[in-house]
């Protein structure tokens, strides 16, 4: 680390779960947001701010003054300006040694497996059914962690859907309700501090997830009333069922498969598994579990690589399932019997 990363993330360093190996880990990651409102804003601030080395976020709306009480990455100056340019210059101001990453658009089923699957983690800050459960669906699909809150005028709710194992979004609420039922912010109101506590939890729940360290929501929900100071927490199982993590889930995007981590370490006890390795060299220097090393960025270029040895499939990971999703769909596309490691290397490790 440079002196002044040293001196910047000092004391985050100092503690003990994370430490220099955990805050490069952290510079190694990467997280998606959807949306910069009163969700997105907070997380988005603590992501940069902590360290994550590469953070996308995606936006196609502008500032309105009525979004200034929560959502506090605009200012007045803001106002009427697009939320993805005013967003990009504040994070980039706190901290220019992150690459900070901007799509301006809206994120819809068309394009959300090729968004999510860019990223180790998604953190889900929009404000309308029907794209939470495209983030569901697409996060399924390309085996990326769902980091999930949604907040009432006093009330919020927290939870991580479609990692390794665990529930989805679907598994709780299988189906939108009918529109209108229930009000978002614009027809119930919301008290300020209500997103920026939940999209600070959903900071915190990443940053967890991408160093490896405490207990995750996964199978959890976890619901806060501020009128009442009450916090509760009730489990979530996930379904058989389930159209998108059950047997009747949703097809994998380019006809790739899965293999959970179990499996995974069943499959290597006996031997004659075919691994790829798609992370950074810093990450596969600090651990791995074999195989062949392409960094996903490089992952075309080299394909030819694996084609001169003829595997009959091929198993691909990364930290916990983001890129070697989207490496697995290259592979697909060209002809190779291919699966994602679920929930990554960090899953499996977790077995240990």
């Amino acid at each position: 680390m440079s002196p002044s990363q040293s001196q910047r993330y000092a004391r985050q360093i100092q503690l003990p779960e994370i430490g220099e190996a955990g805050q490069k880990r952290l510079a190694d990651a990467s997280c998606l947001v959807v949306g910069t409102g009163g969700l997105g804003s907070p997380a988005l601030h603590h992501l940069v701010a902590s360290g994550v080395g590469r953070v996308g976020f995606v936006e196609f709306d502008d500032v309105d003054i009525t979004n200034l009480h929560r959502q506090t990455l605009f200012s007045t100056q803001d106002v009427g300006r697009p939320k993805a340019q005013a967003a990009l210059e504040r994070l980039r101001a706190v901290n220019p040694e992150v690459t900070v990453e901007c799509h301006p658009k809206r994120l819809d089923a068309d394009n959300a497996d090729t968004l999510l699957a860019g990223y180790d983690v998604v953190v889900d800050g929009s404000d309308t059914f029907a794209t939470r459960y495209v983030v569901n669906d697409a996060a399924v699909r390309t085996g990326t962690p769902d980091v999930f809150a949604s907040v009432g005028p006093f009330s919020g709710q927290a939870s991580v859907f479609a990692a390794a194992d665990g529930p989805c979004y679907r598994c709780l609420f299988p189906d939108p309700p009918p529109p209108g039922l229930i009000p978002n912010c614009a027809d119930g109101g919301v008290l300020g501090v209500v997103p920026s506590l939940f999209g600070t939890i959903q900071a915190s729940e990443a940053l967890k997830l991408l160093l490896g360290i405490g207990d995750p929501l996964i199978g959890r929900l976890l619901m806060i009333d501020l009128l009442a100071v009450e916090v509760r927490e009730i489990g979530i199982e996930r379904d058989p069922q389930c159209p998108a993590c059950g047997l009747g889930r949703l097809a994998p995007a380019a006809e790739a498969g899965e293999i959970s981590p179990g499996e995974l370490r069943a499959r290597m006890t006996d031997g004659g598994v075919e691994l790829l390795d798609v992370r950074e060299p810093g990450e596969r220097a600090e651990d791995h579990i074999g195989g062949t090393h392409i960094p996903l960025g490089m992952l075309e270029a080299r394909l030819f690589e694996l084609e001169a040895r003829k595997p009959e499939e091929i198993v691909v990971y990364c930290k916990v399932g983001g890129r070697s999703a989207q490496a697995a769909h290259l592979l697909a596309e060209r002809g190779h019997r291919v699966l994602s490691l679920r929930g990554g290397l960090d899953a499996f490790r977790r077995l240990s």
